[in-house]
This record gives structure tokens, C-alpha cells and sequence, in this order.
């Protein structure tokens, strides 16, 4: 059992941000302090949405408690998805820093959320700089969605050798994994979709059926990440938490789709999430090797 922290918004109904990632982290056996940086009544996705972000002050003190039970101790590992707000990243570090301290060896797992395809940029001025010019060499593990990984190198990615490209120039700047959770690409068959995992000496990658949704669910790189975290910290093993996720996340969509509802089935599915009866080949390729 590791113990893990975990920084991310909240919603009300449905399942995104903290919402899509402490279920999965304990149900996979871990305990989890979550901190939510917005509480919203439901996602954003849906166009319309009542609630409040978090004040600066009122995360910062959240933090100082946490210090005071002595609960940022022992920490394994430290999760960090929407933000909301530039200034928000400078308490995060703050207390990234404080946490380092206590525990060298803690592992951040960083998704920067800024944007994907359909939408673009959503966030608020200043946070995808935040995380390109301060989060991402802070970052043990680094989980951006293919638009993330343009927007945080300025490299579109269209084949295999772009997405190595934009992962090794994130890898010069600190980041030591980086996992690529939705990968499409020219060279692949259009009927899958990839995840890619690139370490400094090696890259993963595995692909699984792509699913087509009424409506694609939001919070799916939420839970992806956490996933990912919770099976590295559990097996310090790049090829066998990515096999774990890939195939946790497609059961959580099949299920989704099954029942025709937008919002993830992590609760209908969480069997699957723990223990998958579907495994998908992880390839393993060095910097020379092409995929046809």
C-alpha cells in the first residue's frame, strides 16, 4: 500500500478529477489524501455547470494542515491534474518542495492538463506555461494527451518518430516518464488507439481497440494517470503498469458504452480496474525501431 496524495478538481455528479482518480487509486489497494482544487456541480463538457474554484489561500491552508498531522510524511507519491490557475501551480510547488524534503524518493506523477483536440485550450492563461516551464522538470511521471504533448514542445505529432521527438525534448527538460495517453497516428491502423510510454533508454507501446462513443466521456486521462500511478508504485515497472492501464481503461469504456451513459462506469466496472480480463501486447521498441 503506498500512500498518495492527490491534487485535482471535484465535481458532484459524474467522474472527473479527483472524482475519476481516488475510487481507482483505493480500490488498487492505495490510501489516498485528495485535495480539491474546484467544486463543481458536474464537468464542464456538459457547457454549463454551477460551483467555485478554490481560493489560492484556501488550498495553501489545506496544505499547512495536512503538515501539521504530520500527514505529508510519508507520502509515496503525489498526483496533480487541473489546476485552474497559474498562481495555484506556485502553491503546488511550495508544497511539492516541503514534501520532497520530508521523502526524496516521492514520486510525482504530473498530468498537465491544458486542452485536447475537440475543445483546445481550456484552461486559464498562464497554467499550460506553468506547466511547461516549471511542473514538467519537477515531474517523475508526466502524462499529457497527445494535444498536451504538441502544446508543451510545439511539435504536431503525426507519426511515431514525432511523438518520441516531443517525449526526448521533455525528457531533457526533467521529465523522467512520459506516458502519451491517447496516440493517433498516420503509420497506425486507424481502427486502434495508442498509448505510449518513453523512459530515457526505452519506448513502450500499446494499442487497443478504439471504441466509438455517443458522446466521448470526460475524465478518462484522469483515471489513466491514476491508474498508471498506482501500478508503478506498486510494481516500480514502466512495461507492466502500462499493460495494467491500457487494459483497465479499455474495460471502464466498454463498460461505459454497454450501458449508453456519458459518464465513465469506474463504479460498474471497478472489478476490471483491479484485476482486467482483457491484456493487450506492450511493444518494446528502442529509439532506432519503426512500427509499420
Amino acid at each position: 500500500m503506498a500512500n498518495i496524495l492527490s491534487l485535482q478538481s471535484h465535481v458532484a455528479y459524474g467522474y472527473v478529477g479527483n472524482k475519476a482518480a481516488v475510487f481507482p487509486l483505493q480500490r488498487l489497494g492505495h490510501e489516498v489524501i485528495s485535495i480539491n482544487t474546484v467544486q463543481f456541480s458536474n464537468h464542464t463538457g456538459y457547457g454549463s455547470w454551477t460551483g467555485d474554484i478554490m481560493s489560492i489561500e484556501h488550498i495553501d491552508k489545506i496544505f499547512d494542515g495536512l503538515n501539521q498531522r504530520g500527514a505529508l510524511d510519508n507520502l509515496d507519491g503525489v498526483l496533480t491534474g487541473y489546476l485552474g490557475d497559474k498562481t495555484l501551480g506556485e502553491v503546488l510547488l511550495k508544497w511539492l518542495k516541503v514534501i520532497k524534503d520530508k521523502n526524496p524518493n516521492v514520486v510525482y506523477c504530473c498530468d498537465p492538463v491544458i486542452g485536447d483536440t475537440d475543445r483546445g485550450v481550456f484552461v486559464r492563461p498562464g497554467v499550460a506555461e506553468f506547466f511547461s516551464e516549471q511542473a514538467v522538470k519537477y515531474a517523475n511521471i508526466l502524462t499529457p494527451n497527445q494535444f498536451e504533448l504538441t502544446n508543451l514542445t510545439g511539435i504536431e505529432i503525426n507519426s511515431l518518430e514525432d511523438a518520441t521527438r516531443a517525449c526526448q525534448q521533455l525528457h531533457q527538460r526533467g521529465a523522467e516518464i512520459i506516458l502519451v495517453t491517447s496516440l493517433t497516428r498516420q503509420e497506425a491502423d486507424q481502427n486502434q488507439i495508442e498509448m505510449l510510454l518513453s523512459c530515457s533508454d526505452e519506448v513502450l507501446l500499446v494499442a487497443t481497440p478504439r471504441l466509438e462513443m455517443p458522446i466521448a466521456p470526460n475524465g478518462s486521462g484522469d483515471m489513466t494517470a491514476a491508474i498508471f500511478l498506482a501500478k508503478f508504485l506498486e510494481t516500480n515497472d514502466t512495461a507492466e503498469s502500462l499493460a495494467h492501464t491500457a487494459a483497465a481503461i479499455y474495460a471502464v469504456f466498454c463498460k461505459t458504452r454497454q450501458l449508453q451513459q456519458r459518464e465513465l462506469a469506474i463504479i460498474q466496472a471497478q472489478e476490471e480496474i483491479v484485476a482486467p480480463s482483457r491484456k493487450f501486447p506492450i511493444h518494446i521498441l528502442d529509439a532506432e525501431d519503426e512500427l509499420e
